[in-house]
């Protein structure tokens, strides 16, 4: 039978009150009683709307997903350029932009470290955002290339990859080190990337 909440207006009231608790002390470490104290709600209330915490959990994260692809996407629509664009989202992972995202920070890389080995349906949302990212990053590059703006050798697959990969490592840096010096200083080498592929303008 499938599982029917008792209020759309409660489950949704659920799911924001706890989006900072969950991207911030993870899946394992958010408790029952977290819930029940942020949301002041009874353990009855949040399990007649959701079948278990695995459910709020990947709610959660689709909720954190989604305000993380808005913000990106409010951002990029300032830029003009596909460079410019791309050089955005970059920077809005810094040290001095970041605080627009979700409490706690980028939930894909939240989410992702720990959902690997605990949460298959976590981990299978957080890989749906990875790519998707992916695939966002590699069409503005080809979308470049078709303007002129990068070098028509340019690999947009591989730019991507190794863009994402530079963020959420850089991410991870500075969380362990609690030092956002390690971010910044890992952005510059992806702002380094886009520099690179630039197409050189004529002489």
């Amino acid at each position: 039978m499938k599982f029917t909440p008792r209020s759309e207006a409660t489950r949704q009231f659920i799911i924001e009150t706890t989006a900072g608790i969950f991207n911030t002390k993870g899946y394992a470490g958010t408790s029952l009683s977290d819930l029940t104290d942020a949301t002041r709600l009874t353990k009855g209330s949040i399990y007649g709307n959701f079948e278990n915490k695995e459910e709020v959990a990947l709610a959660v994260f689709n909720y954190n997903a989604a305000r993380r692809s808005k913000i990106i996407q409010d951002k990029l629509n300032q830029a003009e350029s596909n460079k410019d664009k791309l050089l955005a989202f970059i920077t809005l992972f810094s040290s001095a932009e970041n605080h627009v995202f979700p409490k706690g920070g980028c939930p894909l890389l939240n989410t992702g470290t720990e959902a690997d080995d605990t949460h298959e349906p976590l981990r299978q949302r957080v890989a749906d955002e990875v790519a998707a990212t992916q695939t966002a990053l590699a069409t503005l590059i080809r979308a470049g290339i078709n303007t002129g703006e990068f070098r028509p050798d340019t690999d947009p697959e591989r730019v991507a990859t190794s863009i994402q990969a530079i963020i959420q490592g850089g991410i991870f840096m500075a969380r362990t080190a609690r030092n956002p010096l390690y971010l910044d200083t890992v952005l510059k080498t992806a702002l380094n990337l886009v520099d690179e592929m630039a197409a050189k303008p004529p002489h």
